[in-house]
């Protein structure tokens, strides 16, 4: 019978977070690395090499893969034979382990955990509570997979009670490319079917923590009618075209999961959840002998990849923008950033609009400026700022208009796509939206050379910054003319797919 000190499952889950922060799992890595190499779209394999050379840095550097550090999710299996030496109940140790974990002065982590969702909507500060689901289980043991899930592919979760005769493979097909990029593909789609409603989700959250293993898995062959399905809904996915960041290309997933439940006879429940770019879980043990260790991975697992600027890319000065540049700018030009940088997410968004609203003076002239929606890890030791990658642009489409109508913003850069009433306020203004590369937080914030607080300074991460960067990459998303990569991409790539039968499998 083990005894599970109540210090060795905190310590555990601090840990196991703070790992998994800046170590990106090995299979994730291999997978992609097969992506790089087989991937023909100019602009999904350069954001593959970002993320690539990103997540090395972070493995170097023992920072953030992503600025949006997750909400944890804990799966846990507790041995019926386990005692406890503890004063805490499970689920208040393994808050504990988050708290400590994100408030790591050596990494601190961004605590992104509201508490009263539906109202105050505050911030707790030290990212609990953690999402925890328990089991008593056979053995003595203690099994713990932790993760922590990004809110922009979080999202993007789906759900559908089917009905017994409807095919889940026409479900999943049409509701993919309804999720946009803002789930930073390439990454994995969880599936759950069967149970209950809740029961499908939350299979699909727990097969996120399976290995990668489609590769595999294609060379040896199906073994049963889940694995066969696994590896239709891979091919048939891929070869929609919807690539890295929403760009078009061959890798949209690196691996579809399945878990499945027995149902009622009346439902056929069905759940999706994708991990984005910046997968992070990990599975540790825990039998009496102490706090678990986690196996780092060798520098030698990532490939001989290292994302350098385009030399053909356009340099821009942000501090001599005019509307006759931002006008010039084409669908999908790479360019380089450098200059004053401001930064604005949701609350700084909905700020400004009430202000305008009221007929009060804005802090900040944002005439011919350009704004980053980003909220930042916060830096440590040297640093200008902590890992400070894209958040998802859809969020601010309805502030579009006011902002482009009523303060002389030029410019936006975000990640992913933007929806029909943002591009059309883009095109009635002739201004731009420029992209990032959403899972290249750390890679970014090598561009930010200084960084000070202009506005709101107590929304925290959400304040408006003003950064100053040299060379940021972005690509033109979306042109003054309203034309957008989101959409001419993927449609170009698919239709190259079908017609010459490129190759979107597993190597």
């Amino acid at each position: 019978m083990a005894t599970i000190r109540q210090e060795d499952l905190i310590q555990s889950v601090a840990d196991a977070l703070q790992f998994i922060s800046y170590y990106h799992p090995a299979d994730y890595i291999r997978a992609l690395a097969r992506a790089y190499e087989r991937e023909q779209s100019p602009a999904a394999k350069d954001a593959i090499a970002q993320i690539l050379t990103n997540s090395r840095m972070c493995a170097e550097g023992h920072r953030p893969i992503c600025q949006d550090t997750g909400i944890v999710n804990a799966f846990v299996r507790i041995g019926m034979d386990v005692r406890w030496e503890a004063t805490m109940g499970v689920a208040d140790m393994i808050n504990e382990g988050v708290r400590r974990a994100y408030l790591d002065p050596d990494n601190k982590l961004r605590a992104s955990v509201l508490e009263d969702p539906a109202f105050g909507r505050r911030n707790t500060r030290d990212n609990t509570p953690a999402v925890i689901h328990m089991q008593v289980v056979p053995g003595d043991k203690v099994e713990i997979d932790v993760a922590a899930k990004g809110g922009g592919s979080e999202a993007k979760s789906k759900f559908a009670m089917l009905n017994p005769s409807d095919s889940i493979i026409e479900w999943v097909l049409k509701t993919v490319p309804t999720m946009g990029a803002g789930w930073c593909p390439p990454g994995m789609l969880g599936i759950g079917i069967g149970g209950t409603a809740e029961k499908a989700m939350v299979m699909a959250k727990e097969s996120l923590m399976a290995p990668i293993d489609m590769a595999e898995l294609k060379a040896r062959g199906p073994e049963d009618k889940v694995e066969a399905l696994r590896i239709e809904l891979y091919d048939k996915v891929n070869a929609l075209g919807i690539g890295a960041q929403g760009l078009g290309g061959l890798s949209t997933v690196l691996d579809v999961k399945i878990l499945t439940y027995p149902t009622h006879a009346a439902n056929q429940p069905v759940a999706l959840i994708p991990n984005c770019a910046a997968t992070r879980h990990a599975h540790f043990v825990l039998d009496g002998s102490g706090p678990a260790e986690l196996e780092q991975p060798k520098l030698s697992d990532w490939p001989d990849v290292t994302w350098r600027p385009d030399a053909s890319a356009t340099k821009v000065n942000l501090d001599a923008l005019t509307r006759a540049d931002v006008a010039a700018w084409k669908p999908g030009e790479r360019l380089l950033l450098s200059g004053k940088l401001l930064t604005g997410r949701d609350a700084a968004h909905k700020r400004i609009q009430d202000m305008l609203a009221k007929g009060e003076a804005l802090p900040v002239d944002f005439t011919n400026r350009v704004i980053y929606y980003v909220g930042p890890v916060d830096p440590v030791r040297d640093e200008v700022v902590g890992p400070a990658g894209p958040t998802t642009s859809t969020r601010m489409d309805k502030f579009t208009e006011t902002m482009l109508a009523k303060t002389g913003l030029a410019a936006m850069v975000g990640k992913a796509e933007r929806g029909p009433v943002a591009i059309e306020a883009i095109r009635k203004h002739k201004a731009a939206y420029l992209m990032a590369v959403g899972g290249a937080a750390y890679l970014v914030a090598k561009a930010i050379r200084k960084s000070r607080v202009l506005a709101f300074e107590d929304l925290g991460m959400e304040a408006i910054y003003e950064f100053e960067v040299r060379d940021m990459p972005v690509t033109v998303a979306v042109d003054a003319g309203g034309s957008s990569v989101h959409q001419s991409g993927p449609a170009e790539w698919e239709k190259r797919i079908r017609e010459f039968k490129l190759p979107v499998t597993a190597a």
